[in-house]
């Protein structure tokens, strides 16, 4: 149990070292971790030209199992774009432009963020 608990923790610094990332690009935080029943969006940020941003975080201590990106298989990228659709529905933005994007975040105490946009 204590190893799974680790590993929630690793993936929450991850998902807070891409919200940083996104803040200092100028992007605008909406919301983290949303879910429902389909399932959980990671992070929901405005880019600054007023698209909405939908980004799976994906975090590995190292690529021993690969590239953290290689978990993102095309069924999760579709299910990604339903909860994104969904997401907008819900919020009374059903016609705003949007976009799927995907970070890895690679390492522990020296880690690097490869951002990936538009992947769905």
């Amino acid at each position: 149990m204590l190893k799974k608990s680790r590993n929630i923790e690793f993936g929450a610094q991850g998902e807070a070292r891409v919200a940083q990332y996104l803040k200092d690009l100028g992007y605008e935080f909406i919301a983290k971790n949303w879910r429902i029943h389909a399932g959980e969006i990671d992070l929901i940020f405005r880019h600054p030209d007023g698209r909405i941003i939908f980004t799976e975080v994906k975090s590995r201590r190292t690529e021993a199992f690969g590239h953290p990106l290689e978990a993102i298989t095309s069924i999760k990228a579709h299910r990604m774009r339903r909860l994104a659709l969904a997401w907008l529905i819900l919020n009374d933005l059903w016609s705003a432009p949007f976009r799927i994007d995907a970070a890895a975040v690679l390492g522990d105490e020296n880690f690097t963020i490869d951002y990936r946009e538009g992947i769905a």
